[in-house]
């Protein structure tokens, strides 16, 4: 089959196989709206970035402030979050962004009153720089944050 010709019926039909393909990519590139699933999955939630500034949440009619205490962020080494003006435990897991490298959960410990401290350690990446993100719950509301790691 491979040593037969190129006859005009199926280069005809090769070109008309084609034009329908391309057309159905097409039209569903054009045409694609996201699902409720994925609109779910950030929908509302705000997103920030911990290796510039503090981020502060409005939560439970408070004023929740995540900020990073390890200022010099490397990979395989320990780095401590903190998580101020809570009283109740907040569960956390950091999963990468840019590349997918598992999730690393976030041990929480409570340093006085209405401050918890977190402690993990992300794995070493590839490439020079990894963004990652950190997932809060605090009494099931999400707290959602960003910060890169760099060799």
């Amino acid at each position: 089959m491979a040593a037969e010709k190129l006859t005009r019926g199926r280069l005809i039909q090769i070109l008309v196989l084609m034009t329908v393909l391309i057309s159905a990519f097409i039209w569903r590139t054009v045409t694609y709206t996201s699902t409720d699933q994925e609109e779910k999955l950030d929908g509302d939630v705000k997103i920030c970035s911990l290796n510039t500034e503090n981020c502060q949440y409005s939560l439970l009619d408070k004023t929740v402030e995540v900020s990073l205490l390890t200022k010099q962020l490397s990979a395989q080494s320990p780095i401590k979050l903190q998580v101020s003006n809570i009283n109740v435990k907040p569960v956390g897991v950091v999963a990468g962004v840019s590349m997918n490298m598992g999730t690393v959960p976030v041990v929480f410990s409570q340093q006085d009153e209405n401050t918890w401290i977190g402690e993990f350690t992300v794995p070493a990446c590839t490439h020079d720089s990894m963004t990652w993100g950190v997932d809060i719950k605090i009494n099931e509301q999400p707290i959602k944050a960003q910060f890169v790691v760099k060799k």
